[in-house]
């Protein structure tokens, strides 16, 4: 079965990036498999602070998945798959690309002014022809009716 992977936050431009990849779900009979990206923390002197703010972080993002997970239930039917990692996000997205050969694609958003963000910044660049899906970068500026008419 054809797995779109999107990678989320909190941006507006993610939430574009996973509205996208469920109707092109949708549309191809495929699956989304949604990933949350917990970065990891840096030292901190006292391991129980390090640890705290670890899994706060993780509880953080397991709920935007959840919530995200539902919104895209409710909207489009598919029930996606979903991971939340801590570490680094273009050696993660590398790693599930290998591990799961149902992936056909990987979808994200970039912002709509300013900087892309970091991972559309490393995969159109330094890793666009290495990776053995298409990346779709899908543009922070649409609105609905944009992405329903792209997907």
């Amino acid at each position: 079965m054809r797995t779109y992977l999107v990678v989320i936050d909190e941006s507006p431009e993610a939430e574009i990036a996973m509205r996208f990849a469920a109707r092109r779900a949708v549309k191809t009979g495929g699956s989304v498999e949604i990933l949350a990206l917990v970065p990891s923390t840096e030292f901190v002197q006292w391991g129980g602070v390090m640890a705290t703010m670890e899994e706060e972080a993780r509880l953080h993002a397991e709920a935007l998945v959840a919530g995200a997970a539902g919104t895209l239930l409710s909207e489009s039917g598919l029930k996606p798959s979903i991971t939340v990692r801590q570490g680094d996000g273009p050696k993660i997205v590398r790693e599930m690309i290998a591990a799961n050969p149902e992936i056909a694609a990987l979808v994200l958003g970039a912002a709509a002014s300013g900087a892309p963000g970091p991972l559309v910044t490393h995969f159109a660049g330094t890793d666009a022809g290495a990776l053995p899906v298409p990346v779709m970068i899908i543009p922070g500026s649409l609105d609905r009716d944009g992405i329903d008419r792209l997907s």
